[in-house]
């Protein structure tokens, strides 16, 4: 595929398209989260300053304790966008590790069993990985959102020399909304990858059939 194939182009654009996406989204977590919630906490500073100025210790503790409630909730959050930005597993030791360590984390808050094997996809690129890990997240939060599942599965395979495919499923009821495929669909589309999407009376499975150029960034 040359630079100045028209499909690659297209996909260019999706892939900006997508990385301006999750920026506005960012953007607008963090003003709405912590940067309101950091506010809130500075403002009820200034009023314990005020309160000690006043002799008034005992309300000035009280206010200053859920100063710090809402710090640590704070902190907390801005530790969960970090991590869903970059897991440090992920980076650290790799795909399989960051996947098992997000079922884990699921599926025992939720009490449902998570069966994953990756190994095949540990020949894409750190990009792709990133990417196939964020499209697994949001399955996973999708199947809690919808049931949650009893079963979740995740398995990578190679199916042709050029390609991995992975298949991901869950027995919780099947998704109604659009507009929560579609976001899935996005994201497949910045690895250049095709995404199928089939519903049954077992629950439903995604298959994303990842090319090969996508393993060599």
């Amino acid at each position: 595929m040359t630079a100045d194939d028209p499909a690659r182009r297209e996909l260019t654009e999706q892939i900006l398209g997508a990385e301006q996406d999750e920026r506005r989204r960012i953007a607008l977590f963090l003003h709405d989260g912590p940067v309101q919630s950091l506010s809130g906490v500075a403002l009820m500073l200034d009023a314990a300053l005020d309160l000690i100025e006043r002799n008034r210790a005992d309300e000035a503790i009280d206010v200053m304790e859920k100063a710090l409630a809402r710090t640590r909730t704070t902190v907390g959050e801005l530790r969960d966008l970090s991590f869903s930005l970059e897991p440090v597993v992920l980076r650290d030791q790799g795909l399989a590790m960051a996947m098992s360590a997000l079922a884990e984390d699921r599926g025992m808050e939720h009490g449902f069993r998570v069966e994953i094997d990756v190994t095949a996809a540990e020949v894409l690129g750190e990009r792709s990985q990133a990417a196939l890990y964020e499209i697994v997240r949001e399955a996973f939060e999708g199947a809690i959102r919808r049931g949650p599942p009893t079963l979740f599965s995740v398995r990578a395979d190679r199916a042709a020399p050029d390609s991995v495919e992975v298949t991901i499923h869950d027995n919780a009821p099947s998704e109604r909304r659009r507009r929560s495929i579609e976001v899935l669909e996005e994201r497949a589309r910045t690895l250049g990858a095709a995404l199928s999407v089939t519903h049954g009376d077992d629950g439903t499975t995604m298959r994303l059939q990842l090319p090969t150029y996508a393993a060599s960034e």
